[in-house]
């Protein structure tokens, strides 16, 4: 019992290193008998030689240097391999300098100095191999396991080894971790090793096959460190999801996958006034125009969670109206979902949806808003974006909708293209008629979302998979990103907020370089930018600013209740003049009269600047395209 104490008592290094410098005089001696049994005249090799020794301590601090007891028996690795036969040559130039200065090599045959290097690689790589091999057969057959380091100890790290220990894909090793105090403890068996900046020398010690990044709270900083150290690592690697993600209910921690650009793009989850959202949207008719596109898909998907009454959805495309009702009649079996295929712009469409919904709250998000496609299709933006946003509006009133949402953009802001100056006038439209009815008009502008659809994220994704270039109009050119999910969260929080004629803007933290999102998509998808995948600068395209903006110094924007949204004062236009210039813009869409549409963009929207969109449609320009 006492010998079983003191065994356990013993440092399992200190056993290592035990283990092998009886391993180096038992490899030192079969070097030595097996270079006399070939020898003519019979010679007994003495068990403890003079020189053992000086072969012992000698050997001890070149093993030592090699850094060979800084890694585990357990996951012993061909650099293990590497280590010991470095350490054998090493050890054997080290041994002959100090026999030599000792007794000038008297006793010792120059080839036993040769053979011996070979002869510790087998006495000290034998063992640690086979006792790898039954460790990793311990957790059971089915084809050989991926090693896997885990960055992360902890709830997330804990709960996805417990999960993977009851599959046979992968085989966890070991556990990264910032936080010193957990060095050598253990989680379900497998110890914390070290800390993420030791990620490079531990991967190679434990010979690990892939990286899985546990960390779902990290904010999109740290995932950006983390990415970095991973691709510094040259290895595989995979996260869990977001825990906004987790808590939403579109993942569980233990689903892995690929690390997304929204995890290092997309930022700290928001804060949300649930209560005021809930009783606002709660037991209520919504309708939803542009239902099937990129945000107005995923207002669907929240605005059904919260509970409301009936859903309409109003969109243009037959598959993207099929695709979200497939998906809500599955997800909200009970919800009351009534799709309508049409067009905004058409009033029988909007009279038609508007009296089968009877709808108490409208989210207008169907719109054009693909800036250098618009620029060449005046008629087109106006006719979408500004009359089509009067018809639903007007129609709104009519049928005594209480609260009516316009989506817009950031790119309302100073406008200096087609597609901004379109949803700028739609904007003036909405406060315009906030002061004469009791609908209450709602304006929410915000920057790009991650991954919409006819966005950057999709385009640079498919020139990836093409083997590139990646194009990029200007090396400085920067763009403000937030995720769909956030954006239409505080869309709905504005919603709450509103009481009819606000603009409000999200604040969508700092501005990111377009030619940073492509680099890091590029290193994402396991390239280098740059060598296997090219990056061609193509110059700014007619109406695309290189900064984009928030705020207008005459909109004098104040803070609300919610630290993520804005509100700006609006700028009064009578509402007679506007329904009067309209009037004409409709006729002029009726004889696809681009000039005079061209005319009312610069009348209302001074900041318009059309010789951008002269240039876009010229034909030297087209020849360019």
């Amino acid at each position: 019992m006492r010998f079983r104490n003191l065994l356990g008592s013993i440092h399992p290094r200190f056993a290592v290193v035990i283990h092998d410098l009886v391993m180096v005089w038992l490899a030192w001696y079969a070097t030595n008998e097996m270079r006399f049994a070939l020898a003519p005249d019979k010679f007994d090799v003495p068990l403890f030689a003079p020189e053992l020794p000086v072969v012992l301590v000698a050997q001890a601090i070149v093993l030592w240097w090699t850094g060979l007891y800084r890694g585990l028996w357990r996951f012993a690795s061909f650099q293990d391999l590497w280590n010991i036969t470095r350490a054998g040559a090493i050890g054997s130039l080290v041994i002959a300098l100090g026999l030599f200065l000792l007794s000038r090599l008297e006793g010792v045959p120059r080839s036993v100095l040769l053979i011996y290097p070979v002869t510790l690689l087998a006495f000290l790589g034998i063992p640690r191999m086979i006792y790898r091999y039954w460790k990793d057969n311990r957790y059971g057959s089915g084809g050989p396991a991926q090693r896997v380091l885990v960055l992360g100890a902890g709830r997330a790290g804990e709960s996805l080894v417990r999960e993977l220990k009851r599959e046979n894909r992968f085989l966890p090793v070991g556990f990264l971790d910032d936080n010193r105090q957990l060095r050598g403890a253990k989680v379900h068996g497998v110890p914390v090793l070290g800390t993420l900046d030791s990620m490079d020398k531990i991967a190679r010690e434990v010979a690990a096959d892939m990286l899985l990044i546990a960390m779902p709270s990290i904010s999109n900083q740290q995932m950006q460190r983390v990415v970095e150290l991973c691709e510094s690592v040259g290895l595989p690697f995979q996260t869990v999801p977001r825990l906004q993600d987790v808590v939403e209910g579109r993942s569980s921690f233990n689903q892995l996958k690929q690390v997304a650009i929204e995890d290092l793009l997309g930022r700290a989850p928001v804060s949300l006034d649930w209560t005021a959202i809930r009783t606002s949207l709660s037991g209520r008719r919504v309708l939803v125009t542009g239902g099937g596109g990129s945000i107005g898909s995923e207002l669907c998907r929240q605005v059904a969670r919260l509970g409301v009454d009936s859903l309409c959805v109003l969109e243009q495309s037959e598959y993207n109206l099929y695709r979200i009702e497939q998906e809500l009649r599955a997800e909200f079996p009970d919800l009351i979902f009534q799709p309508v295929l049409g067009d905004c712009g058409d009033a029988a469409s909007i009279e038609h949806a508007m009296a089968l919904t009877k709808p108490q709250s409208v989210f207008h998000a169907a719109a054009y808003k693909h800036v250098p496609m618009l620029q060449e299709q005046l008629r087109e933006a106006v006719r979408n974006n500004v009359l089509a946003t009067q018809t639903v509006a007007l129609a709104a009133i009519r049928h005594e909708v209480e609260t009516f949402v316009l989506i817009s953009t950031d790119k309302a802001v100073n406008p200096t293209n087609v597609m901004g100056a379109s949803k700028r006038i739609a904007e003036m439209l909405c406060q315009a008629l906030a002061r004469d009815s009791s609908t209450r008009f709602i304006t929410v502008r915000f920057g790009n979302v991650l991954d919409s659809a006819g966005s950057v994220v999709p385009l640079f994704r498919e020139q990836i998979q093409r083997g590139g270039p990646v194009t990029v109009t200007h090396p400085e050119i920067t763009r403000y990103f937030m995720t769909i999910p956030e954006a239409c969260q505080l869309i709905l929080q504005a919603a709450a907020l509103g009481q009819g004629g606000e603009i409000f803007a999200l604040d969508m933290g700092e501005p990111v370089r377009i030619r940073y999102l492509a680099e890091q998509m590029i290193r994402l998808a396991g390239k280098q930018p740059d060598k296997d995948i090219a990056i061609v600068y193509t110059g700014l395209r007619p109406g695309e600013k290189l900064f984009e903006e928030l705020f207008h110094p005459q909109e004098s924007y104040q803070p609300t209740n919610h630290a993520k949204i804005m509100l700006a004062q609006p700028r009064e236009l009578p509402r007679a003049s506007l329904e009067q210039a309209l009037h004409g813009a409709r006729q002029a869409v009726m004889r696809y009269d681009e000039k005079a549409l061209e005319q009312l963009l610069g009348q209302f929207v001074p900041e318009y600047n059309g010789a951008s969109r002269e240039a876009a449609v010229s034909p030297i320009h087209r020849a360019g395209a």
